[in-house]
């Protein structure tokens, strides 16, 4: 059976730090492109950083560039993200999210969400 358990998410006041993290099972991680996505209210889920299968490519949204780390653990089937710097508009449940071929052979699997409050 394939998981997705996202951990980490609270209640934050601005300018602190989270880490969340997602752990896999149920299908080979390694091989699989790991990302984090984001839903705040009222708005659309939007790509929050993503990391490559041998964590040699990482990409990041311009609104959290230079405060969000992503990094994998492909030993332990684990996909970390580290926030600094948290504004109230980093609110949102976050998402955990596996990737793997394209087209016809894409393979997709979601976590059920995390959620982060930034709030004074």
């Amino acid at each position: 059976q394939v998981q997705l358990v996202e951990s980490g998410g609270g209640l934050v006041q601005p300018g602190e730090s989270l880490r969340l993290s997602c752990v896999a099972s149920g299908f080979t991680f390694s091989m699989y492109v790991m990302s984090w996505y984001r839903q705040a209210p009222g708005k659309e889920r939007e790509l929050v950083a993503s990391i490559s299968t041998t964590s040699g490519y990482m990409n990041y949204a311009d609104a959290v560039k230079d405060r969000f780390t992503i990094s994998r653990d492909n030993a332990k089937n684990t996909v970390d993200l580290q926030m600094n710097s948290l504004k109230p508009e980093d609110t949102a449940v976050y998402y955990c999210k596996a990737v793997r071929g394209t087209g016809r052979s894409r393979t997709e699997y979601w976590g059920q969400g995390t959620r982060v409050t930034v709030s004074s």
